[in-house]
């Protein structure tokens, strides 16, 4: 069974909404585009980060462990993603649904 917060994250990769949540103690301003289990079948989630509080330079792409998202919430506004990918993504090992794959391409 998924949580509340895959669900979350989920749906808001079908409306391309953003989130905004607290991750690692810290407000994050997130794009998900990426969702599913990783190798630990852990509920995971690749999101471009544009905004909010971070350690490091944004915007950047962040690997999120869901059991450890609070607080998450869609939230209209501007649809927001990396350039180019230069290296495979190993965030997700199963993935469940990925924005340029399953929404995108239907259109």
């Amino acid at each position: 069974m998924q949580s509340a917060a895959y669900t979350i994250f989920r749906n808001a990769i079908l409306g391309e909404h953003q989130i905004v949540c607290r991750y690692g103690g810290r407000n994050r301003e997130l794009c998900p585009h990426i969702i599913g289990t990783n190798k630990r079948g852990e509920e995971v989630v690749l999101a471009w980060q544009f905004a909010g509080e971070s350690s490091g330079p944004l915007p950047q792409w962040r690997c999120l462990k869901l059991a450890e998202v609070s607080d998450a919430r869609l939230r209209a506004g501007r649809w927001h993603e990396g350039g180019s990918h230069r290296t495979t993504q190993t965030c997700v090992s199963d993935i469940d649904l990925d924005i340029n794959v399953h929404v995108r391409k239907r259109r």
